[in-house]
């Protein structure tokens, strides 16, 4: 009977310190290359900066520096050409790209020094994360372009505004997409704020202490195009509130996508019907072969709740960690990770199922006829005759009962029937019941009325661009 292999352990770049190597089961819990390999070329810019300042504090030669930034640049390639042999042994990005360059050659010994692996990986991350609020940020105002040139579209089209999801008053297609482009922008905002509060160098702090090396940080931060450097050493290590900001915002983000979403939802159902979504962002059913079902939209919607799910999962992460750096840690990157790549995907696929995105103009005008809709108009209109405006609301309820007893729709009321329940009311206000007439009278900014929508397109198509 053949006798079983004995399992060799591998022994780790720092293994000075131990005489045996990592238990295989270990090495399979503990490793993250599988996930964080993403950060290499953030992990090969902060070593290319910190050899250049190992370079200019001569602890490193000439030589030694142009050998790293050899190596460095021939495993970059190799990454990007998937001829990189990633190892799960040596456990994360960091150890995987200084191990292969220490095989180039003998400089990649001394690439680590007064460097820690707790300041390295803050270090990447916040090169990560900057340059991610960047595609963040252009990702979100693709978004706002396409609703921006679907409004334009249909700028005269008008729908039911709502509330409680019961019809309201009167507004403009547009007016409604507008919402969503002013609640983006401060989604853009909150990314721009959380880039200020990331642009801060972590590199130098070591592993919690700082170094006894003479570095020179500033240059570092130069390199690297940081607008500041960390002050105190525990926190650089430690902070991860840029990551827990980055996936709020995203969370955010999809929060006003899941709304949005539903709003496609329900206006593309037989019950609204006002748009007809693009069959690039539509599926069928398995059993039923009239069904178009707005699958993008929905998944919009459903994907917010792993993204709302990600933030809760940092925040108890960081919740009962003591200063400084912890293994914990290595669990903000998958997080982080599936926050931006699902917010990114539904911001792309968003805007892609905007520009695909039909209205049917004659179902939109068909609801928007609804009398009751003009119902507020009609007590404005009791007001400028000098009613309260809570006995003008008490009248046109009144009159609404009424027609509701007499199987009348609100403008067909006789006048005779409004004159007793007030007497001020005369065959002016049929008027109210005008479209055209009260989408014009709607004049305050802010107000969806025909040349306050316009000057709106107008504003974002030239902030835009």
């Amino acid at each position: 009977m053949a006798k079983a292999k004995k399992k060799t352990k591998k022994k780790a770049l720092w293994s000075g310190r131990f005489s045996t190597g990592v238990d295989e089961a270990v090495q399979r819990f503990t490793q993250s290359v599988h996930f964080d390999w993403r950060l290499y070329l953030q992990d090969i810019r902060g070593s290319l900066a910190h050899a250049r300042m190992l370079r200019e504090i001569q602890v490193i030669t000439a030589g030694e520096l142009k050998a790293i930034e050899t190596g460095l640049g021939q495993i970059k390639t190799q990454i990007e050409k998937g001829q990189f042999n990633w190892d799960p042994s040596l456990e994360d990005v960091h150890m995987n790209i200084e191990a292969a360059l220490t095989k180039k050659t003998p400089a990649g010994a001394k690439l680590h020094t007064a460097r820690s692996r707790n300041d390295q990986v803050a270090t990447d991350m916040r090169l990560w994360v900057k340059e991610t609020i960047v595609q963040l940020t252009e990702q979100t105002s693709g978004l706002q372009r396409a609703l921006v040139d679907l409004g334009r579209k249909y700028e005269n089209v008008c729908i039911p505004g709502y509330t409680h999801l019961q019809r309201a008053q009167p507004i403009y297609f547009a007016h409604h997409l507008l919402a969503y482009v002013e609640m983006l922008e401060r989604d853009k905002s909150r990314l721009i704020d959380c880039g200020k509060r990331t642009d801060v160098l972590p590199l130098g702090s070591g592993a919690l202490a700082g170094t006894t090396m003479p570095l020179n940080r500033k240059f570092v931060a130069k390199e690297l195009g940081f607008a500041a450097i960390s002050q105190n050493s525990l926190d650089a290590v430690s902070d991860r509130d840029f990551i827990v900001e980055l996936t709020f915002v995203c969370s955010m983000i999809m929060v006003h996508l899941s709304r949005f979403a539903e709003d496609l939802i329900l206006w593309s159902s037989a019950e609204f019907n006002f748009i007809r979504i693009g069959d690039s962002f539509t599926t069928g059913s398995s059993l039923m072969p009239q069904k178009k079902n707005p699958d993008v939209a929905e998944l919009v919607r459903g994907k917010s709740g792993r993204v709302i799910g990600d933030v809760q999962s940092l925040l108890v992460l960081l919740k009962g960690l003591p200063m400084t750096y912890n293994r914990d840690l290595q669990e903000d990157k998958e997080r982080l990770f599936d926050a931006v790549d699902t917010t990114q995907d539904a911001l792309i696929l968003s805007a892609g199922m905007v520009a695909e995105t039909q209205v049917l103009e004659h179902c939109c005008c068909d609801a928007v006829k609804d009398p009751l809709l003009f119902a507020t108009d009609v007590a404005d209109y009791f007001v400028k005759k000098g009613v309260a405006f809570r006995h003008a609301h008490e009248i046109v309820g009144k009159a609404v009962a009424l027609a509701e007893e007499k199987h009348l729709i609100l403008d067909q009321l006789p006048l005779n029937e409004w004159k007793k329940v007030s007497s001020k009311a005369d065959a002016k206000l049929y008027e109210c019941f005008d479209l055209d007439k009260a989408m014009s009278q709607r004049i305050v900014v802010g107000a969806p009325g025909r040349k306050q929508v316009q000057q709106q397109l107008n504003r974002w198509e030239k902030k835009l661009g």
